[in-house]
């Protein structure tokens, strides 16, 4: 798969440290691979089946077999009852509630393709069957939700997008094999395009504006490939952004912050993988602006990021930090009140060494998916000085919390009204939870750090657009 200068460019640099990371069986049948530019595995080889599990309560530390504090688990499904066999696995995850019924269902990500889980009853989710991958099996797959559609892609070549009708599971009570309501592979080799749409690496969707923005992809120089979804069965190419490079991750809302000269605008905040931390204008799909690209102290991967709700700060995980610099899990805090120059405020550690992979925002908590060490939760207190504490957590594999990959808590789901929290588990499956939180005076772990030395902000050039005679890289 191709990737960006900067991805070349640490490839060599990483190289001596993926030799620290334990490698999974060879990728056959599967067709899984390794790759050294994204220092993201297949998973290990399946461990020993899980106890049945179906609503335990947390407990002095433990529900069942698995460490916590002020988490419960409701359900635990293992990759079998996914549909999957052998070293297939689980990767991304998100959540839909239908509008009519309010039945909740988790939407998880697989190797193979993805699955539809109905949490009518949390205690006992239903496998409600698999939508295949368009091409290959896929370590990769990214997932989310507008107008009561999923939108997938994969990051393996050949893919494109999915788009699925969700309301099609109303009333399902048996698995099933589905099919794709629409498919969109980019706007083609046409003469007016010129580039076509194949890996995408992750998808973030503007549920306001009703645009999607596709990162990492074989397009737009690995940037943004930005599509319009307001007809979700008939996506249609909207723009690119390519002058970064390889964007990994990004948010893309409607602006709603302190910064007046943007208000109302639609803005993306981008982890740039080994490059930076980057603000967009995408306003004009045509004429994207880079507002801000800014670094940070003992920066490695920029992998993934999240706004607090009022669009003040921006939390940033780095995927490969703990590996290379030998500290705990960090999460690095930016002020972004100026969307012209972020300010990085310091970073909260853990008290684990786990990798840390997906976090999102909930009112005041940040719900992190890290790997070995599971669902951690944390409360923002004092922003400003980078002030979190670690209020419960919930651990996927009670063998382990050292860092690396292939197996452990991939991505969390956290925005159910039932108060359900879902977590895919990359060679483990899918957890149903229900947090217990409590505000103040809790802390379990993990410091606020403030910046020494903040790192110096990156060149500002501004955005275009691909012509008809470029190509995505």
């Amino acid at each position: 798969m191709t990737k960006s200068r900067a991805d070349r460019t640490a490839l060599a640099a990483f190289a001596a440290l993926l030799l620290l990371i334990p490698l999974a069986a060879p990728a056959s049948a599967q067709g899984l691979r390794v790759v050294v530019g994204e220092h993201e595995e297949p998973p290990d080889p399946p461990g020993p089946p899980r106890a049945a599990t179906a609503g335990i309560t947390c407990s002095d530390g433990m529900a069942g077999e698995y460490p916590c504090h002020d988490v419960d688990l409701l359900a635990f499904m293992p990759r079998s009852e996914l549909g999957l066999v052998g070293a297939q696995h689980v990767n991304d995850i998100w959540g839909w509630t239908d509008p009519g019924s309010g039945v909740e269902y988790a939407l998880v990500g697989l190797s193979t393709g993805t699955a539809f889980v109905s949490l009518e009853d949390p205690t006992e989710p239903r496998w409600l069957g698999t939508l295949p991958t368009r091409s290959l099996a896929a370590t990769w797959r990214d997932l989310k939700v507008y107008a009561n559609h999923v939108f997938i892609v994969a990051d393996v070549v050949g893919h494109g997008m999915q788009v699925f009708d969700l309301t099609r599971l109303r009333g399902v009570t048996s698995p099933q094999t589905w099919t794709t309501d629409a498919e969109y592979a980019g706007p083609g080799l046409g003469a007016s395009a010129g580039f076509f749409l194949t890996n995408t690496h992750n998808i973030a969707i503007d549920e306001e504006s009703g645009f999607a923005y596709l990162t990492g992809t074989s397009t737009c120089n690995q940037g943004l490939h930005m599509v319009d979804l307001r007809n979700p069965r008939r996506p249609l190419f909207a723009g690119c952004f390519g002058d970064t490079g390889y964007i990994h991750d990004a948010q893309c809302v409607v602006y709603r912050g302190p910064d007046a000269a943007f208000q109302g605008r639609q803005v993306c905040f981008n982890a740039n993988a080994t490059d930076s931390f980057s603000v967009v204008d995408v306003t004009d799909k045509r004429n994207p602006q880079l507002l801000s690209r800014q670094g940070y102290p003992g920066q490695v991967y920029a992998h993934q990021g999240w706004l607090t709700e009022d669009h003040r700060y921006f939390l940033l995980d780095d995927e490969i930090d703990e590996l290379q610099n030998g500290h705990n899990g960090r999460t690095y805090v930016f002020d972004v009140t100026h969307l012209t120059a972020p300010v990085f405020m310091g970073f909260h550690e853990s008290t684990s060494p786990a990798t840390d992979h997906n976090l999102y925002v909930d009112g005041d908590h940040v719900y992190q998916a890290n790997y070995r060490s599971g669902l951690r939760i944390l409360e923002m207190e004092d922003m400003a000085s980078a002030e979190l504490s670690e209020i419960a957590f919930f651990d996927t594999v009670p063998e382990s919390d050292q860092p690396g990959f292939g197996t452990g808590a991939w991505s969390v789901y956290p925005w159910f009204a039932s108060g359900a929290v879902i977590v895919s588990s990359t060679n483990e499956g899918l957890f149903v939870l229900r947090p217990n939180l409590h505000h103040g005076g809790d802390d379990h772990g993990g410091t606020a750090v403030p910046p020494s030395p903040p790192a110096p902000p990156s060149e500002k050039p501004q955005g275009r657009v691909l012509g008809r005679g470029d190509r995505g890289r």
